[in-house]
């Protein structure tokens, strides 16, 4: 089969300044950076609430990854000051870790909701905000919350 003349693909853009670029890319690393920090905050503050506990067995098994994982992840946690962890009770948010798992949950909420708004299905939607969550700025944030709340019926 040989090329046909797609008069419809897609062109390249040009390039940005250098600087600009490089603060998009520093933004970009530095979302890739948190999103493991407040998935884990998310989710203890999950736990907490749900079942008075996290365990490092739970927090694992929710994310599908082996206990050794965790323990790393969570004296990476408690070194950067987002838990506190207790022997043979638990890991628990400091204030600073209580207030970093309420954002990315508003943040994860906002997004599924406007993801619902534009038709997606609910179980793509969560998944999708999953990964959206960390990497939307909060002039885009306040965006989709408009919209949101304007496919809602309610004020913009």
């Amino acid at each position: 089969m040989g090329k046909t003349d797609d008069s419809t693909s897609l062109k390249s853009t040009p390039l940005i300044e250098a600087e600009r670029q490089v603060e998009s890319f520093r933004q970009v690393r530095e979302a890739h950076r948190m999103e493991l920090v407040e998935d884990y905050v998310e989710l203890i503050s999950d736990l907490l609430a749900d079942g008075g506990e996290a365990r490092q067995v739970d927090i694992a098994t929710r994310l599908g990854v082996a206990q050794p994982t965790v323990a790393k992840m969570l004296r990476r946690l408690a070194r950067d000051g987002w838990v506190v962890q207790r022997p043979y009770r638990g890991v628990f948010l400091t204030p600073e870790g209580e207030a970093l798992a309420h954002a990315s949950r508003q943040r994860h909420q906002t997004v599924e909701r406007f993801l619902l708004a534009l038709g997606v299905d609910a179980d793509t939607a969560r998944r999708d905000a999953e990964g959206i969550e960390h990497h939307v700025s909060e002039q885009t944030l306040a965006l989709f919350e408009a919209f949101v709340r304007k496919a809602e019926g309610g004020a913009p």
